[in-house]
Parts: structure tokens; C-alpha cells; sequence
């Protein structure tokens, strides 16, 4: 397992990121009451690079405005990375998973494969774009997962399943060149695979979504460079977003100026035994009252469950997100915080362990039963 303790920046603290810069900057403004006579003042980089940011903001009239959702589409909505997550997606371009042989010789129908999608909020935030599955899928029907799939054929690379599966279920473009302006997408590094309950070999991959700022005399995005999602309605029922960083946490992380968080916890868990193998079930219930949730043009089929999720969000103010997604998602936010999470976890990335003894059981075959749906999410 290569090392992703070391920090490749240095980062401005454990608590919200977003926070903390604002805390900086709004004391950086303030002018001292008398002469400091205590010696030298030490600063970080990262302070730095926040006060020019506020300072930029204050020049040119960009603003954040807190009180607004940021989508994953939208450019307008989007901000340059803080340094607390510019760290976070610099350990993921370092990071190389430990070998897994066992990939080549996998059936195609074994192999599947998550694209974790990242994007800077408004504050500079990460956050990660979520599905949920829609009613007529055969497996895990209204759970939410990553856009994913399983292969085509033994040639695809697991970034092209990743990809090509985002474009089917959310819209995403394959090819690089028709991501509208200003976006871009970076291929970041994969993680250790895990293993979905229907016995697919899943590898998750990371890629950040790049929102190239303009300069302040450039003219806005129009419409047709705003990336619309186009939702299938037979695999997606609602795309959401998360705070990336929060999955390290047992509590929700503070909200932002003129947000509010809804009633409910962040999070529970429990241990399962999966294969005489201790696993750390982890529930999430994240807010999605201060986002747009998107949604397709749904049928009949489709009809029930999206009146249950408008009801939930209405509710609750919450979507969970639950099993193998979550655990990759715990995973994943270890390796780019550099980061234990706070509550109980498993210490392995993946599911290596359990792989192996699917593969001595024989689960891992053409020999097993009949062709599953693609959910390559659920475990």
C-alpha cells in the first residue's frame, strides 16, 4: 500500500476548511489594536493563498454567494480549489494502489467499474457527485451509487467502463473534446477494488472536474456551455451531490452563511461478517436541502419512486447513502485527506481479502449463475 500519510501541502486544520480560510482572511482585514511586539508573525502558505483569494473576490466583484447550491454542471457555480482540497488532489495524482493481478483474468461480466467525480464547490470544497438508482433496475433499485457499470469487453481499461457508464446514466461526455467550455475532467488514480454483493470486481476511479476560471473581462458561460445533465431514467433516478470531506466525520460539517441543516443525524454504522471477514457497514444521510437534486423526465415505472424521493427530501432533507458506496467513499477521502476517519472503519483500502476467497469459492467465473444487472455500487 503506498504511503498516503505524508501531506503533499500544507493544510489549514482538521475542522471545515472553508471555515477556517474565512476565519483567516476576516482576521488578515482587521487592523491590529496596538504595535506587535511578540516577534516574528507566522504564516503559512496556505493562509496566503487564502487572503489573496479573498482579496481577489473583493477586487473583481466574484463573490461567493453561500446561500446558493453548487452544481456539478455549472460553472458559475463552481470556485478554484481551496489549498486544504488542492492538497487532497494532489495526493490523489501520487497515489498508486497495490498490484491486483487477479483484473487480467477476470471474465468480462466480473469486471465493473465507479467513477468518484470531484468538483470545487463555492468555497473550494470538494464535493462528489452521488446517484440514485432508479425503480426498474432489477438490484438495488433506489439506493444510491456512483454512475458505474460493468465492461464491455476485456479491452476496456477500468477509467473507460468508469466513463463510458457515466455517460449512459448522467450524460457525462466520453470523449474529453465535447465537454462544453470551460470543464475538463483528470483522470486522478484508481483505488483497491471492492467487491459488490452480486460478486463483481468493482474498481473505483477518481477523477477531479475542472471548471477553467476566466479571466473577470470574459464573458459568461451561455446556456449551451452550461453541461445540462441528461439523466437515463431506466438506471438514474436523482443525481445529488456531497461534501467529500464530510465522510471522514460522525457529524454533519458546519453549514455555510445562510444555510441551514436539516433535522436528522450524518451518521451510524455496524459491523457485518462478509465471508468470515469483519466489514464495517457505514450509513450517511446527506443534506439535500440546500441543493438542486436533478432528475429525469421519468415514466410510469419511474413515477413512484421519484414522488418517494421528493417526499424524503421534503421530509427529511436527507438521502442515505449506505454500503459498498459509502465504504469506498470513506476509502477514497482517506487517501486524499491523508486522513483516519473518526469513526470505526476497516484499516485495509478495499476488499482484497474478500476477493481472493470469492475467487477460491468459484464466484468469480463464467460458471456462476446467470447474467447479472450492472450494479457495480451496492455491496
Amino acid at each position: 500500500m503506498a504511503d498516503v500519510s505524508a501531506p503533499a501541502a500544507e493544510v489549514l486544520s482538521s475542522s471545515s476548511p472553508s471555515v477556517e480560510a474565512s476565519r483567516i482572511i476576516a482576521s488578515a482585514s482587521e487592523p491590529l489594536s496596538e504595535p506587535y511586539a511578540g516577534g516574528e508573525i507566522s504564516i503559512s502558505e496556505a493562509d496566503v493563498a487564502s487572503i489573496q483569494n479573498g482579496i481577489h473576490e473583493a477586487a473583481t466583484g466574484n463573490r461567493v454567494n453561500y446561500g446558493e447550491s453548487s452544481l456539478y454542471y455549472d460553472a458559475l457555480t463552481m470556485s478554484p480549489l481551496s489549498p486544504f482540497s488542492a492538497a487532497a488532489i494532489a495526493r490523489f495524482r501520487t497515489y498508486k494502489p497495490p498490484a491486483f493481478p487477479l483484473w487480467d483474468r477476470l471474465p468480462v461480466r466480473k469486471r465493473a467499474a465507479v467513477l468518484i467525480l470531484l468538483y470545487a464547490d463555492r468555497r473550494g470544497d470538494l464535493r462528489v457527485v452521488i446517484t440514485m438508482r432508479a425503480a426498474s433496475l432489477r438490484s438495488f433499485s433506489g439506493h444510491a451509487a456512483f454512475p458505474g457499470g460493468k465492461a464491455d469487453s476485456k479491452e476496456e481499461t477500468a477509467f473507460q467502463i468508469a466513463r463510458r457508464e457515466a455517460w449512459e446514466e448522467i450524460g457525462l461526455p466520453v470523449d474529453d473534446r465535447k465537454l462544453p467550455k470551460p470543464f475538463r475532467i483528470e483522470h486522478l488514480c484508481c483505488l483497491p477494488p471492492s467487491l459488490a454483493r452480486t460478486h463483481l470486481v468493482v474498481q473505483p476511479c477518481v477523477a477531479l472536474l475542472h471548471a477553467e476560471q476566466n479571466s473577470p473581462n470574459s464573458p459568461a458561460p451561455v446556456v449551451e456551455d452550461v453541461m445540462i445533465p441528461k439523466l437515463d431514467a431506466r438506471e438514474v433516478a436523482a443525481v445529488f451531490s456531497a461534501p467529500f470531506y464530510n465522510f471522514l466525520k460522525l457529524e454533519d460539517l458546519p453549514p455555510a452563511p445562510d444555510e441551514t441543516l436539516p433535522e436528522g443525524h450524518w451518521y451510524d454504522g455496524n459491523w457485518i461478517s462478509w465471508k468470515d471477514f469483519p466489514w464495517r457497514v457505514h450509513n450517511f444521510y446527506v443534506p439535500v436541502n440546500n441543493q438542486t437534486v436533478s432528475k429525469p423526465r421519468h415514466d410510469c415505472a419511474q413515477s413512484n419512486l421519484a414522488e418517494k424521493l421528493e417526499e424524503e427530501k421534503a421530509r427529511e432533507g436527507r438521502f442515505k447513502v449506505w454500503g459498498m458506496t459509502a465504504r469506498v467513499l470513506v476509502d477514497a477521502a482517506r487517501v486524499g485527506y491523508a486522513e483516519e476517519p473518526e469513526m470505526e472503519h476497516n484499516d485495509d483500502y478495499g476488499d482484497a481479502g474478500i476477493i481472493m476467497e470469492a475467487d477460491r469459492e468459484g464466484n468469480l467465473t463464467d460458471m456462476v449463475q446467470g447474467k447479472e444487472n450492472g450494479d457495480a455500487s451496492k455491496m
